[in-house]
């Protein structure tokens, strides 16, 4: 018996020396790895990586930037669902332990004396915060020390629900997803209050193996883990039985989902984030900035529908290019098989890509991504005559396997009959290109911008990196320094055969009219309506080049880079779309020179402002002695406070040159136009040499749009292929959708402008008994005062057709 007690106090001393011991090096080991852990404050100033966001004016999402998708959540915003159904998943004693669970520690110290393995094992929410934030994942004894000592330590500085939070905005998803919020929007395109408890239970298996447990890559093992939480939600009374079976019988409907874009302006996009890494860097992709734009999203939608409307009528005239692809089909008989081998193929724009799988005489069955399978019928097949070049087409359809067979990859396009009814066309990815862009002419917001038929085929920007020549449409600015040179809207220039010997020309240049024919003397409102070249040249060589290009320097284009020759007056300099908005937007506000901006203020993390745009603007009520003047060649001058913009052609010129341009819509070469049942639209076609480049610059008072259709190789489009044909009809989808409810403005008649009758024939002084006399305006001292000899002109080639009667007022 005493040997029995002498052995009781032997291990009992054993014990506590062991215990004593144990404490010592326990102590010991705190006081050599406390000092080396971080503070758990820091968690407080913690950045999380969050993505660049866009913006359109009416705070539609357009793009989002950076390799990590986050949509950071407050505790209140998580649903109580998706905080008990994590609690089920990783912790379900989360709100009872200090933030170590010393019984799931028991259970992995127990592991591994069993296996003599080290599996992760034990870690509660508060070890995987510390793990996540401040250490490795690296499988330790130390750093096991190391997170339970910092979960001890965050637990005492933090509550529960701000652990939590940092929790479930921290842990990997997969599939780039960071945080409950951006694994709702990646798997199921839903905010995470929009989820339903199977979803909810399956993002809630992720981070255990975001990989292994992914519903998208490993939908079986997923299925798996889903339905072990819900019966650990069962088993805690977080959800009834009904919930629970419900919930377990739902099929596996997680997919990728890219971000919810909401207006669709990739172009703009890519410009607003080189600007943000111009000015931040890398932090642009990961500070959590939102930018909000000047773009309208109902603007840019019918920009882009103008812009993909034209080319593709432009590819429908010149003929089918045929299949992309041919695929044998023979012996295939499943959904599943054909989706396999569109699965390379992605829409583009609005053309989806299909399978021919049948044909008959006048249609064709075709095979969509999903199983879906349309019927082509005889109009959506009829146009694709073959393509021979720009200028030629094959003989007329006869038949569908004229063109098409089994087998073939094509696209389909959306088309309406003449009664409304939609059906699907066949259609190509058009060779051809084009851009428009759309200003607001007061202060250069930029409204509307599409850069090309597609951004992810081509991320190449038409708009603002595609220099063309820009054709007819530089004739506005060499008719508005004619005006400042003295001439008038009824002065006379011979449109006549001409040859120059121009020094800054190579040889001998024998210019033309696009229609090959010659009018006589012309008064210059006819010859701009009429787009006469001939007119335009004598015109330029009679006021001299270098007027010209001064009074262009008004407009913001730079002399150094435009021809120091004659060819300036047809546009033969290289500008873009968005220099030609700029210029045009003076022409529509009055006279004034502003400069486009896109981004209209940028927001930190917290939503904070850090950046105003503080454009200049349009001041109508302002005295002129109060506006900034401009001087040819002269810099935009600085103005303190309100920003003005500085009147850079005067009033009278203004209104002169907006007078002559509303008569190119009305009677001239954008009579197109008109079928928009507006009179205060103005405008100016533009067609380069061999049809190279086909433009459309017009404007109202309150906006501007530039349309423009070419190849990228600067190819001849084809017979034509001139302005009115190719860009016009861009620019008029885009207007009727952007000027719907906008009153119309009439031209207000600036002092120091008279109103006139002339004889069309002569631009001189009409006689009181003159019948065939029309109005025209002038400037006051520019006024006519001889007058007519006869008391009638000859009526001939050149009559104003639109003015046949003495008092029929042409604008």
């Amino acid at each position: 018996m005493k040997f029995f007690k002498t052995l009781i106090k032997i291990f009992l001393g054993l014990l506590l020396t062991a215990f004593v011991l144990g404490s010592i090096g326990l102590v010991s080991l705190y006081l050599y790895l406390d000092p080396k852990l971080p503070s758990p404050e820091e968690l407080r100033d913690v950045e999380l990586q969050v993505p660049l966001r866009v913006y359109s004016r009416d705070l539609k999402l357009i793009a989002e930037f950076g390799e990590k998708r986050r949509e950071p959540l407050s505790y209140a915003q998580v649903p109580e669902p998706m905080i008990q159904a994590f609690l089920a998943a990783e912790d379900d004693r989360f709100f009872e332990h200090p933030g170590v669970d010393y019984q799931g520690i028991l259970r992995a110290t127990l592991q591994l004396l069993l296996t003599g393995e080290k599996r992760q094992g034990g870690s509660t929410i508060t070890m995987q915060v510390a793990r996540n934030f401040f250490l490795s994942r690296e499988k330790t004894y130390i750093r096991k020390l190391n997170e339970i000592l910092l979960a001890l330590k965050i637990e005492h500085s933090f509550s529960k629900e701000e652990i939590l939070e940092l929790y479930l905005n921290k842990i990997y998803m997969g599939h780039r997803a960071y945080g409950v919020g951006a694994a709702a929007q990646v798997y199921y395109g839903k905010k995470v209050d929009q989820l339903d408890l199977p979803q909810i239970a399956m993002i809630a298996g992720l981070p255990k193996a975001p990989s292994r447990y992914n519903p998208v890559t490993n939908p079986d093992r997923a299925q798996i883990r889903r339905d072990y939480i819900l019966e650990r939600m069962l088993g805690l009374g977080f959800i009834t039985n009904l919930e629970f079976g419900k919930a377990r019988d739902a099929a596996v409907t997680a997919r990728l989902n890219a971000t919810n874009l909401e207006s669709e302006a990739p172009f703009l996009a890519e410009m607003v984030r080189a600007e943000m890494v111009e000015r931040y860097a890398e932090e642009a992709y990961t500070g959590g900035f939102s930018v909000y734009t000047t773009l309208n999203s109902r603007l840019q939608t019918a920009a882009n529908r103008g812009i993909r409307e034209a080319l593709q009528a432009y590819d429908k005239r010149h003929g089918y290019r045929g299949p992309e692809a041919n695929f044998d089909i023979g012996g295939i008989d499943s959904d599943r098989e054909f989706d396999r081998l569109l699965s390379g193929y992605r829409n583009i724009g609005d053309l989806k890509p299909a399978l021919v799988v049948s044909l008959t005489e006048k249609t064709a069955e075709v095979h969509l991504r999903g199983g879906e399978r349309i019927v082509i019928p005889w109009p959506g097949l009829e146009w694709a005559r073959t393509y021979k070049s720009e200028n030629r087409r094959g003989p007329a359809l006869k038949k569908a396997q004229a063109v098409l067979s089994p087998g073939d990859l094509i696209r389909i396009y959306p088309a309406h009959d003449k009664e409304g009814e939609a059906y699907w066309r066949l259609a190509q990815i058009p060779k051809v290109e084009g851009a428009l862009v759309s200003l607001h002419p007061d202060d250069g917001a930029i409204v509307a911008l599409s850069g090309g038929y597609d951004f992810f085929t081509s991320k190449f920007n038409r708009a603002t990196q595609a220099k063309r020549q820009p054709g007819s449409g530089f004739k506005a600015f060499i008719y508005s320094a004619a005006l400042e040179a003295g001439f008038t809207p009824a002065s006379l220039i011979n449109d006549a055969p001409v040859v120059f010997d121009d020094p800054g020309l190579e040889g001998a240049w024998r210019p033309e009219n696009y229609s090959g024919k010659f009018f006589g003397p012309t008064r210059l409102r006819y010859a701009l309506t009429k787009s006469r070249n001939l007119v335009s040249i004598r015109l330029l060589r009679s006021m001299g080049v270098d007027h010209a290009l001064n009074h262009a320097a008004l407009f913001g284009f730079d002399p150094d880079e435009l021809p120091h020759n004659l060819s300036l007056a047809l546009g033969s300099g290289a500008v873009t779309p968005m220099e030609m908005a700029t210029a045009y937007s003076i022409l529509a506000n009055g006279g004034y020179r502003i400069e486009p901006y896109f981004i209209e203020r940028i927001e930190d993390k917290q939503s904070n402002p850090i950046y105003q745009a503080d454009p200049v603007q349009v001041c109508e009520t302002c005295e002129d002695s109060d506006q900034p003047q401009m001087e040819p060649g002269a810099e935009a001058p600085a103005v303190e406070g309100d920003k003005v913009a500085p009147r850079v052609i005067s009033a009278q010129n203004h209104y002169l040159m907006n007078s002559m341009m509303r008569d190119v819509v009305r009677r001239g070469t954008a009579v197109r136009a008109r079928a928009l049942g507006r009179s205060d639209l103005a405008g100016k076609t533009g067609t380069t040499n061999d049809q190279k480049d086909a433009w459309f610059n017009g404007f109202t008072r309150t906006l501007v749009a530039i349309s423009w259709v070419g190849l990228d190789s600067a190819e001849p489009l084809g017979r034509g292929e001139v302005g009115g044909r190719a860009a016009l009809p861009a620019w008029m989808t885009y207007m009727r959708e952007a000027l719907k409810e906008v009153p119309e403005i009439p031209l207000k008649m600036p002092d120091g402008i008279v109103t006139v009758r002339i004889d069309p024939k002569t631009g001189k002084r009409a006689g009181v008994k003159q019948e065939d006399a029309i109005f025209e305006v002038f400037r006051t001292e520019n006024a006519p005062t001889e007058l007519l000899s006869s008391v009638a002109s000859p009526t001939g080639g050149d009559t104003d057709t639109g003015a046949a009667g003495g008092d029929q007022d042409p604008f």
